[in-house]
């Protein structure tokens, strides 16, 4: 509650700078132009000229935003801003002084054509020179202190502007404890240069004998930052990553790069950030839009999916967050982590399975959220194909008790997170993920009738690297193990994106399905662009690469073959889904193909008595019956290993 105050009287401690600059300027510059009788008499008929120029001086510095930036990183658009409104005051000193106050008026002018030249050189120093004072007093300031406290000297590798931001960063105390020390480029044309001081040593390539150099002449490197142009395809990341593992050095990489040195984000830097293309740019401007002031639900909020939804939730300016995990240890670390990544935004969590409809819809009921994002489900395809009944329990039933009890408690979206294994399902995941998907389009139809405004969609996306039962992790500690690394298929194809990018995606889907106006077609399903596919035997060969050892060789692949309910390819669309356009980055939709909901409720009906039966036949004839490509699911399978080139047209899209 403090800061507020302390925020008001900065802001009106800027307002009252920028007006005596004001009233200043034009004395300073009546003092320097004129003397004797002539500034005698300009001075007598400033009381009655200066009250009202410095009140639209005012005015016109609230227009280009010159109260809302902060001194400390006062830049080049802040200055823009300034020349700009002091560009507009000299006009308007320009047309009183030529039109009111000419010669065929009053027989004189006021200023003058190089007094008001003058004026405009004079209030642009007055503005702008405190500001850049100021600038660099915190800058000297923040410098000596990161000088002081900084132990570890860091080696930046990556391009000019990237890494001048990082040192900004460091000289700034963002990055605590770590200095500057050298810089490795990507490009032979930066060598021999500096950046704000610190010197260019040499290429990518060369990283381990500058490091050994260094470490010979007792100025050894103890972090090595990695920029995101040092990540990029061109900069051949796994050479040099190959050549630091000798090194034994912390690698971190920039996780954000923004306008201020305080923007700056680093994380620790993981295989998987060198597995997939270049991420979508995320309109945070529209998340923030779609999220800010909104009660949200996240079911399954302990898992790797359901967690990250919860911290952008809380980033993006959710009003309050409910937490809804079966699991107590997930949903004790997800609220622990809320607690310290987002303090201002109020976070509860209740232990429940959306299996039980008796605890689900009074839970909703009381704490009525605008939003509901349903992550809860079972995803393993081995499990799945021995316990179906649990992935029947708990993705057809379960996600029904969520879907009815969003609608009940008066969400105005309500979004399922699906699976691309569902489009055309081989396996009991991929089926029950499509039965909950048309359950969702089904209430979704009978509020589009209405024109209620609520709506109900899914989002499909396939492999998420890191996440919990992701093959990543587990050729990892394969390889940590000494091998060998486990491959069902050589010809096995898969996409993948980051749980970050994959989390932003859902949430933009979501706001497109809560856009009012004709943004695009409506959709009910959205799907995420995961990219060009890549083929397990490949990902695990680069993943030994990276790990400095050599397929083949120092660690062996073996190939364990195809499990039950797999299949080589995943693909993005069935094929009788119609598209829908979204106007999105990364974004693609299609448009509802369900059962009437009397159909869907008698299907739920037999499912619930094949289950209590324990009788798989009969739950696979309601799943083959609301599910036609489920039961073609021996022809879905490939019978021939699939070729790059031979990849289906929907999965080969971008």
């Amino acid at each position: 509650m403090a800061a507020q105050p302390r925020q008001n009287f900065k802001k009106i401690a800027i307002v009252v700078h920028d007006l005596v600059m004001t009233a200043l300027a034009i004395c300073l510059v009546f003092v320097v132009r004129f003397e004797g009788r002539q500034l005698d008499e300009h001075l007598r008929y400033l009381p009655q000229f200066l009250p009202p120029f410095v009140a639209c001086a005012g005015l016109v510095y609230w227009f280009f935003s010159l109260y809302r930036s902060k001194w400390r990183f006062a830049s080049l658009p802040d200055l823009s801003n300034i020349v700009k409104a002091v560009s507009v005051l000299t006009v308007t000193l320009l047309a009183v002084d030529y039109v009111l106050v000419s010669p065929d008026f009053y027989g004189a002018f006021y200023f003058g054509k190089i007094t008001i030249a003058l004026y405009w050189l004079v209030q642009i120093a007055l503005l702008g020179g405190p500001r850049l004072a100021y600038r660099y007093f915190k800058y000297a300031r923040s410098r000596t202190s990161a000088v002081r406290e900084a132990t570890l000297p860091a080696l930046i590798l990556g391009r000019g502007v990237e890494v001048e931001m990082v040192i900004r960063a460091m000289e700034a105390g963002t990055m605590r404890r770590t200095r500057p020390a050298g810089i490795l480029s990507p490009r032979a044309d930066d060598l021999g240069q500096s950046i704000r001081g610190v010197p260019v040593l040499g290429l990518l390539s060369e990283i381990e004998r500058i490091a050994g150099e260094a470490a010979e002449r007792g100025e050894a490197f103890r972090r090595i930052v990695a920029t995101p142009s040092a990540l990029a395809p061109e900069a051949q990341p796994e050479k040099w990553l190959a050549r630091t593992r000798k090194l034994a050095l912390p690698i971190s990489r920039i996780e954000a790069l923004g306008e201020g040195a305080r923007d700056t984000e680093i994380a620790p830097l993981e295989i998987e950030d060198l597995l997939v293309r270049s991420t979508v740019a995320i309109d945070r401007e529209r998340l923030g839009g779609f999220l800010k002031n909104k009660r949200v639900i996240v079911t399954g909020g302990g898992g790797s999916i359901g967690s990250e939804i919860c911290l952008r939730c809380a980033t993006f300016g959710a009003a309050e967050l409910l937490v809804v995990e079966s699991s107590e240890p997930a949903l004790f670390q997800i609220t622990e982590l809320l607690s310290v990544h987002a303090p201002g935004t109020p976070v509860s969590g209740m232990l429940a399975d959306v299996r039980d409809r008796e605890r689900i819809m009074p839970l909703f009921a009381t704490f009525r959220p605008d939003i509901v994002i349903h992550a809860a489900a079972l995803k393993h395809v081995p499990y799945l194909e021995a316990d179906w009944s649990e992935g029947i329990k708990t993705n057809i039933f379960g996600s029904a008790n969520v879907t009815d009890a969003a609608i009940a408690a008066g969400a105005k979206t309500f979004v399922l997170i699906s699976t691309d294994k569902a489009i055309e399902p081989v396996s009991m995941l991929g089926a029950t993920k499509r039965f909950a998907e048309m359950y969702a389009q089904s209430r979704d139809a009978e509020f589009v009738a209405a024109a209620s405004g609520v709506r109900l969609v899914a989002v499909r996306f396939g492999n998420v690297l890191g996440s919990v039962g992701s093959v990543v992790p587990k050729f990892k500690a394969q390889i940590a193990r000494g091998g060998p690394v486990t491959v069902t298929s050589p010809e096995m194809i898969r996409y993948f994106m980051t749980i970050r990018e994959a989390c932003d995606l859902v949430l933009t889907a979501a706001s497109h399905a809560r856009a009012d106006g004709p943004e695009a077609e409506r959709a009910a399903v959205y799907v995420l662009k995961m990219g060009q596919p890549m083929r397990i035997m490949e990902l695990a060969e680069r993943l030994i690469r990276l790990a400095g050892f050599e397929p083949g060789e120092d660690i062996e692949i073996v190939v364990s073959g195809v499990r039950p309910g797999e299949r080589l390819n995943e693909i993005l669309f069935a094929r009788d889904e119609p598209m829908a356009e979204t106007g999105l980055d990364g974004v693609m939709a299609a448009k509802p193909i369900f059962a009437g909901r009397a159909k869907i409720q008698s299907w739920l009906q037999r499912l619930e008595a094949a289950v209590k039966s324990d009788n798989r036949e009969a739950a696979n004839a309601v799943l083959d019956e609301a599910i036609p490509d489920f039961s073609r699911r021996e022809q879905n399978q490939p019978a021939a290993p699939a070729q790059p080139s031979s990849l289906p047209a929907a999965a080969s899209q971008p």
